[in-house]
């Protein structure tokens, strides 16, 4: 029986700490960057009375013009709480199922990373969904027709009043089921574009550095490029099950829309029949792109830096 030694957990827990703050500072960063966009997308999602025949640029403005310059960051702060555990949860799992997988999958295919990624992010989300819940509760909010006044209020309203814990985790189905194609896509479209530049642009999207064990490492714009490309295949295939979340999180902040509560087959049936799939399970889809492709692109971008500022490139020895 084979026995880690006090050199190796001490490497092990060094790696585990500091990708926890890589992948925490990423999220912050990636998030704070589309706030706004996160904000009207909400807004959009969930068929908002007041924001609801507008589009992305208009609503934006109406957001100031209706509230203030700061409601277009309305739930950033609940946001802030929520994905700095999330990412570094994320990435951190990532790394290490990563180097499982690959032990266990071996070298002939690149479904460790897929899968690595799918593992990461529902370990995220199961972490940290509340927080989730209680931000785009808050988000969609408007200034004037507030139910809740802060994180906690909003936490203790949706316990006692919708049936505990459970209500919380509404939504949680079509979370995890978007989330599986989403991160799985998102990590292995990242990290296969970075091997395809590292191979085949090294003069155009590369750069050296002693860090690094394989002695290049991707530009900014090349770190921004991948991460961006990746944000754009991974959305596509889970944002109709990021609607469904939405609307069942949103479903009891008004009576209309309790319906929406029920579950997630029912609800993605009714949003198709309601509102079909461009204006219904595709609804704001325009504005997704435009807010996940930045996201996603700074994300990777941010904590491909960490990890270099970080000397994390050597990766973790079990």
């Amino acid at each position: 029986m084979s026995t880690l030694s006090p050199t190796s957990t001490n490497q092990n827990f060094d790696f585990v700490v500091k990708n926890f703050i890589a992948g925490g500072v990423a999220g912050m960063c990636s998030k704070t960057t589309v706030a706004p966009l996160d904000r009207i997308k909400i807004l959009l999602q969930a068929h908002n009375s007041h924001y609801k025949h507008l589009g992305v640029f208009s609503g934006l403005r109406e957001i100031v013009s209706r509230e203030h310059f700061f409601a277009l960051y309305k739930g950033n702060f609940a946001q802030m709480v929520r994905i700095f555990p999330y990412a570094a949860t994320q990435f951190t799992a990532f790394e290490i199922y990563k180097k499982h997988l690959g032990r266990l999958l071996g070298n002939r295919t690149q479904a460790d990373k897929f899968i690595a990624g799918s593992c990461a992010g529902v370990t995220a989300v199961a972490f940290t969904y509340p927080l989730d819940t209680i931000r785009a509760r808050l988000a969609f909010q408007i200034t004037g027709e507030h139910i809740y006044t802060g994180i906690v209020h909003t936490a203790v309203s949706i316990f006692n009043d919708e049936g505990g814990l459970r209500a919380l985790y509404r939504g949680f189905l079509p979370t995890i089921c978007g989330m599986i194609p989403y991160a799985g896509f998102s990590f292995y479209s990242f990290e296969k574009l970075k091997y395809l530049c590292l191979k085949y642009f090294p003069n155009i999207l590369c750069s050296s550095c002693d860090k690094n064990t394989g002695g290049l490492v991707l530009t900014i714009p090349g770190k921004l490029l991948c991460g961006g490309i990746a944000g754009a295949i991974a959305q596509s295939f889970s944002y109709p099950l990021d609607v469904t979340r939405r609307r069942m999180q949103l479903a009891m902040m008004n009576p209309a829309t309790h319906k929406f509560s029920i579950g997630m087959v029912s609800t993605l049936l009714t949003i198709y029949r309601e509102n079909g799939i461009t204006k219904g399970l595709y609804r704001g889809m325009s504005i997704n792109y435009l807010r996940a492709i930045p996201m996603v692109a700074v994300s990777f971008a941010t904590y491909e830096v960490m990890k270099q500022f970080l000397n994390l490139d050597t990766g973790i020895k079990v």
